[in-house]
């Protein structure tokens, strides 16, 4: 093997692949529990007349199609099979093996003719009512692994499944015809896709918590706006650094991705920008909505402490009354007179009834 070289977030190395000799990883079992699906891929079309996987993998090794293989969470065993099979690079691999990935596009190879990119999914949770504790966003992992003659898509989480996008492919030989990177495309596109349907159901949601929040005691929702806000955030975080890496795909030259396939691409990005600019303009909306429910609960803690200082105001008159004729001292004033104890009692009475009526004029009852 060949020194590895490193240049930036760019790594490459000698290619693995040539003349070496096959080795049937799929019916030797070693990706027993973690395969999905394998098929042989030429001139567009499914190849069923190749059910064996070595007889496949020889054949797209010759530049005759490509084998694409779909794993469902392998294990660093399952993965360290497939990387010394296609000659992955073990960074590559670490990252495939471990989730929660930043989104990214990475080149290995003499010329960076291996593509590896990372994709973050993510799935909207069907919920009938919006409490504090709700869970609006659900991410996952996509990684894909794009050669000459062969294509590996590693899922991590449930709701990353690929098996639609296999099928809509078979039944498109043209998209399939522009290979590794037609499947690429197609991976990116659906996952951009959902981004867009999510947004949508996220919109809803917060259309819903802004109309509850400028509601009267609307600021009682204010943890529901803190929980959204942060789902937000898990959405923003899949969309937002997936810019940068679609770029590359849409504008820059690579032997896998065709010049009409980087037209696709950039679509893709297109759709990506739309649903970012989307994203932050929630992550705003939710901040604005924050700092207003924040200034409701301002005011309705100034209501309640006004209420209860002019109640306050209000006791204390009888209570100092009290106080006074309370202290027993033989000389006090009308402590001995026949109505002393009803004109004291009036008193106080006279004094409350004013303080509230007073109170109430001024808003603070």
């Amino acid at each position: 093997m060949g020194a590895t070289r490193r240049v930036g977030r760019v790594f490459t190395r000698p290619s693995r692949r040539g003349t070496e000799p096959v080795v049937d990883i799929v019916s030797d079992g070693k990706l027993d529990g973690a395969l999905v699906d394998w098929a042989y891929y030429r001139d567009g079309r499914r190849d069923r007349d190749i059910s064996s996987y070595a007889d496949a993998l020889a054949h797209a090794r010759r530049g005759d199609g490509f084998v694409w293989i779909g794993l469902f969470q392998p294990d660093v065993r399952q993965l360290a099979a497939v990387g010394a099979e296609f000659g992955l690079h073990k960074l590559a691999l670490e990252d495939a093996a471990e989730a929660h990935q930043r989104p990214k596009v990475e080149l290995y190879g003499d010329r960076g003719e291996t593509l590896f990119a990372v994709l973050k999914t993510v799935r909207y949770v069907p919920h009938t009512t919006l409490t504090d504790t709700s869970e609006v966003v659900e991410s996952g992992e996509v990684l894909v692994f794009c050669g000459t003659g062969f294509v590996v898509t590693i899922r991590h989480g449930d709701h990353s499944e690929l098996k639609g996008i296999r099928q809509q492919l078979e039944a498109e030989p043209d998209r399939l015809a522009a290979g590794p990177g037609g499947v690429l495309h197609a991976i990116a596109d659906h996952v951009v896709d959902t981004y867009l349907d999510v947004a949508e159901r996220v919109q809803a949601d917060i259309d819903l918590i802004e109309v509850e929040m400028f509601s009267p005691r609307g600021w009682r929702n204010i943890e529901r706006v803190y929980q959204l806000k942060r789902e937000v955030l898990e959405l923003k975080r899949a969309v937002a650094p997936l810019t940068a890496p679609m770029r590359v795909l849409a504008f820059r030259r690579h032997p896998l991705i065709t010049d009409e396939t980087r037209t696709y691409f950039r679509d893709v990005d297109d759709h990506l920008l739309r649903v970012k600019e989307q994203v932050t303009s929630f992550d705003e909306l939710l901040t604005s909505i924050l700092q207003a429910g924040l200034a409701q609960v301002q005011v309705a803690e100034n209501e309640d402490m006004r209420r209860i200082s002019a109640w306050v105001a209000i006791l204390a008159v009888p209570t100092m009354i009290a106080g006074v004729y309370g202290m027993n001292f033989k000389n006090m004033p009308e402590t001995r007179t026949q109505y002393g104890y009803f004109v004291v009692l009036a008193v106080m009475a006279a004094a409350c009834a004013t303080l509230y009526v007073l109170f109430k004029r001024n808003r603070w009852l």
